[in-house]
């Protein structure tokens, strides 16, 4: 169906939606999800129906006046819930931009920016209530990249991938970009970590904790898992680009774990139906193979199993999992490039969905406005 012809709907479950969307954000920012290792659970997503454009976050147009912070153009929008707030974080932003641009370009550059909402109702869109912003009230980069020149082997740009909050303290993920290659392809010199105590005002990088730029682990995923009593930050992570498989990592739900490289163990496979976890990355195994780009998992109550969205260079796709582990379900068509030429990154967020869960809403950038646009689609689950 073309794009022009798309209505915004407003669902008649914005109550529901305010309650389920309650209750899974505490669930995101508190106890985790408890693991069921039976990985011989049916799978039970059949498809998705009435996937419906709702409205455009960013750049003119939008239903938020991105205008006056000075964001004309970004991408991304991951989400990361602290607290009653949700964070949106957006990749390289550009102040001033051509109508006609296509694509990242124009000026007053800024390699991240990010968005806090208190809007608990994803059924109209999603409204800003204040940006992460400079003195000036204009948004301002939470680590800013080199910009060196693109080839030039140093660093392009600082690019957010996804964050998770321990209590009031939040942690960004980030790939450090050394070069843009041709669509879905680049090269990434490490993924790192920065972290806000103080709600966002300041960021500072957490040393010693960072991903070779060669390894599986640059773009991440992440969710609260509590596993035999222990609570986790689980992490699904992808190489730098969109043709790279995933691969499954672990570290205690604490700061200080966080903070330290030797924390961190990575899913190394399964003995009988028990997951074996190793300190060395190279025994990492993958647990979805195929083109994966930017994506997002998280524990879906409807269904009571787990879901992951991303792009291929493509389209966009979602597929369910039994486990973190897997096995996971043939990915399902979630957005058409047909319909959404250049379309990338759909994210989903556990607080936002209504009907009980049978409905998600996810962040879509598309390339020719280099924008940000909100979703929502309807799971099908096997009766």
């Amino acid at each position: 169906m073309p794009r022009e012809r798309r209505t915004i709907i407003r669902w008649s479950a914005a109550l529901a939606s305010l309650c389920v969307g309650l209750s899974l954000g505490a669930c995101a920012n508190g106890a985790g999800v408890t693991v069921d290792p039976d990985p011989d659970k049916p799978f039970v997503l059949e498809g998705v129906t009435n996937v419906t454009e709702i409205a455009q976050l960013t750049g003119p147009g939008a239903i938020n006046d991105t205008a006056s912070v000075s964001v004309a153009g970004t991408d991304l929008g991951s989400m990361v819930n602290v607290g009653d707030r949700t964070l949106f974080l957006f990749g390289d932003t550009f102040g001033e931009r051509d109508p006609d641009s296509i694509g990242g370009q124009g000026g007053f550059w800024r390699s991240n920016v990010a968005a806090w909402t208190t809007d608990d109702d994803p059924s109209d869109g999603i409204t800003f209530d204040d940006w992460i912003d400079d003195d000036l009230g204009l948004a301002t980069a939470l680590i800013e990249g080199d910009h060196d020149e693109n080839g030039a082997e140093g660093e392009v740009t600082k690019i957010p991938t996804y964050g998770f909050a321990i209590g009031e303290t939040i942690y960004v993920a980030y790939m450090s970009v050394r070069h843009w290659g041709e669509p879905g392809a680049w090269d990434a010199n490490y993924a790192g970590l920065i972290v806000s105590r103080d709600g966002g005002d300041s960021w500072d990088r957490v040393e010693g904790v960072e991903w070779p730029g060669d390894s599986n682990f640059i773009q991440f995923a992440t969710a609260q898992v509590a596993e035999d009593g222990q609570d986790y930050i689980y992490v699904w992570a992808i190489p730098a680009g969109r043709f790279g498989g995933v691969q499954l990592m672990r570290v205690p739900a604490d700061e200080a774990s966080v903070e330290d490289q030797g924390a961190y163990s990575y899913f190394a496979g399964l003995d009988g139906e028990s997951p074996q976890w190793s300190s060395e990355m190279t025994d990492a195994a993958t647990v979805v193979d195929g083109t994966i780009g930017e994506l997002s998992v998280m524990w879906s109550p409807y269904l009571e199993r787990w879901l992951m969205t991303y792009s291929d260079a493509g389209n966009a796709y979602i597929r369910e999992g039994v486990t973190p582990w897997g096995p996971w379900g043939d990915p399902i068509e979630l957005v058409s490039v047909t319909d959404y030429p250049g379309l990338y990154s759909p994210y989903l967020n556990p607080r936002y969905v209504s009907d009980d869960g049978r409905t998600v809403y996810f962040t879509l950038s598309l390339w020719g406005p280099y924008n940000v646009f909100w979703f929502s689609a309807e799971l099908d689950r096997a009766r």
